[in-house]
């Protein structure tokens, strides 16, 4: 049982700054670059400090590829989501003490099927790149995995992210960017929909090539 509490709370801590990040980069402006890499290094930073304890997830889609790849205990996926859901919403409430958002600004020029094809497809790639390079027995002890799992999110975050798509993939993201009132409860949704089944189907790709 410590054990398993000593794993929430690395997500929770890895989730709260990855959308402390987000919400920061998005709602005080960070010009040009910045917030995809920033974004991607808080990701990647976070992955290689509790990657050996919790496995580094802070995201639910990674989690339940995990789960379905078996990588991770299905018992655990629940208290997983709940650490990395609240890490998340403390965030935004923090970010709210600090500012007062302009609501919905970015939710209204995303399509439903563009928005849901890109999360979807960067979702998957997220989770296809966690499950090949922390999880496969080949890799075991590779010391790329962290800067791998970032940088698909920032390539993610350039291609389509706040142009077709929120450039959430991550429920826990977008729980946060709603809380934030940067993305409206629709959005909010379709996004989390969309990172679930890109989970599923990294996990099952994974399975399919590797056994």
């Amino acid at each position: 049982m410590k054990a398993n509490s000593k794993k929430y709370l690395v997500e929770f801590i890895g989730t709260f700054f990855l959308v402390f990040t987000v919400g920061c980069c998005v709602l005080f402006n960070m010009p040009g670059v910045i917030p995809a890499i920033a974004i991607g290094a808080a990701l990647m930073i976070m992955v290689y400090a509790g990657g050996s304890v919790s496995g580094g997830h802070y995201n639910p889609a990674v989690s339940l590829a995990a789960v379905v790849r078996g990588a991770l205990p299905a018992s655990e996926l629940i208290p997983y989501w709940i650490a990395q859901i609240l890490g998340g919403v403390a965030a935004s409430l923090l970010i709210l003490q600090m500012v007062i958002p302009p609501m919905y600004t970015n939710s209204a020029s995303y399509e439903s099927i563009g928005l849901i094809i890109g999360e979807f497809l960067f979702t998957f790639a997220l989770c296809y790149v966690v499950l090949f390079t922390a999880t496969s027995p080949e890799n075991a002890g590779n010391s790329y995995y962290g800067l791998a799992i970032g940088s698909t999110v920032m390539t993610g975050i350039f291609t389509v992210g706040s142009v077709i798509c929120l450039g959430a993939f991550n429920p826990a993201v977008a729980i946060g960017l709603g809380t934030l009132q940067i993305a409206d409860w629709q959005t909010v949704l379709l996004t989390i929909l969309a990172n679930l089944l890109g989970a599923f189907a990294a996990a099952y790709v994974y399975k399919y090539v590797k056994q």
